[in-house]
């Protein structure tokens, strides 16, 4: 998880988001994390781009079985990935196809500097 997270946040410093490091850092650890649980040992991609307006940051794993958010109960250990992941983001989904988990965060205004 270290690596897509490293890998990631490498993208954001050209485009000038560095504000996002945490959340896509978390967002990243949360898909990821799914897609080697739960994606049946098939390889996992990243892909972070910035479509629209949003920072957009997609997990494929290639199983046909989309992710879904549990519901837990505030003893579990584990199963909040998605509920973070939402939490964060602006939306979030699963491909037509189910391979591919995504969010997409909302970019802050530019810091106020001169051009």
């Amino acid at each position: 998880m270290a690596d897509a997270r490293r890998i990631a946040a490498a993208y954001l410093h050209p485009w000038d988001l560095a504000a996002l490091v945490d959340e896509v850092a978390l967002v990243v650890s949360e898909l990821v994390t799914n897609a080697v649980r739960y994606g049946g040992g098939l390889p996992v991609g990243l892909r972070v781009h910035v479509p629209d307006g949003a920072l957009r940051v997609e997990v494929r794993d290639g199983s046909p079985v989309p992710a879904r958010m549990r519901l837990v109960d505030e003893e579990a250990e584990s199963g909040r990935g998605l509920c973070l992941v939402a939490a964060l983001a602006r939306e979030w989904g699963v491909s037509p196809d189910g391979r591919t988990t995504w969010c997409a965060l909302d970019i802050p205004p530019p810091s106020g500097r001169l051009s």
